[in-house]
């Protein structure tokens, strides 16, 4: 018997990376899953996955229309929602005098608007006693150079677990956040920077992570797992850090 037996999820992002892993996780618990991306070759290759109980929509989180067809496409195929993770994100790191408007409107469009809206759309479909989670990082705690605007979209997730907390106590709608720590995902890979460049970029955080070691998105799922289910049940508007120590020590 799984922990999320007879549940309805939607993932954001979860064609790849930590979205995956929890989509995947999720799904071997017993929910039928939702999952949601832009790129369709990704979205295809992650249903397989998945399996075909599982259901990929294409679209953009900064796009309402399609949050809203990613909702109704859900209720269509499963009925109401059980549970929310809003884990669609970009980095693009750059020096502070490098940052344009181009590039702060696309950073926080995707990690603050988009999860501002794609939890906003789902709340005429999601059931009371839902779960939401909201997937931050530590960089919202630890300054690292270059990920100004990244680490501020972060750190406004962090505060919107608490807010929508209050807003959605009376629907026993639960709201956490989870914070990784570096995960061993294709985020690095998109960040636009030489391969040289990441290496020693992760070679340097490793240094920093007490475990050692980046994490991975089977980790970030287990935790994830924890927040979503009833193991969680008197968890409200926290946020759960998995980093291997790194803010934490």
């Amino acid at each position: 018997m799984g922990k999320l037996d007879g549940k309805v999820a939607v993932v954001t992002g979860g064609n790849s990376g930590i979205g995956l892993g929890i989509a995947s996780e999720f799904a071997r618990q017993g929910a039928r899953v939702v999952i949601f991306g832009r790129n369709g070759e990704r979205l295809a290759d992650a249903l397989r996955t998945l399996g075909d109980q599982a259901l990929a929509v294409q679209g953009d989180v900064t796009n309402l229309a399609d949050l809203d067809r990613l909702f109704a496409r859900t209720a269509e195929r499963f009925g109401k929602l059980d549970v929310l993770v809003a884990n669609a994100g970009i980095a693009r790191p750059l020096p502070l005098e490098h940052i344009d408007e181009s590039n702060f409107d696309l950073i926080s469009g995707v990690n603050f608007k988009g999860a501002f809206f794609t939890v906003q759309r789902a709340l005429a479909y999601l059931n009371d006693g839902a779960s939401i989670l909201l997937i931050t990082s530590g960089t919202n705690r630890k300054g690292l150079p270059g990920f100004s605007v990244y680490a501020a979209t972060k750190a406004a997730l962090r505060s919107l677990a608490r807010s929508f907390s209050t807003e959605l106590a009376e629907r026993g709608i639960r709201v956490n956040a989870l914070s990784p720590g570096p995960i061993e995902t294709p985020l690095f890979e998109k960040m636009g920077l030489p391969p040289e460049t990441i290496e020693a970029f992760g070679e340097t955080l490793t240094r920093q992570i007490p475990v050692g070691r980046f994490g991975k998105p089977q980790e970030m799922a287990k935790a994830a797992l924890f927040l979503a289910s009833e193991d969680a049940s008197y968890v409200v508007g926290a946020e759960l850090v998995a980093d291997g120590g790194l803010t934490q020590v």
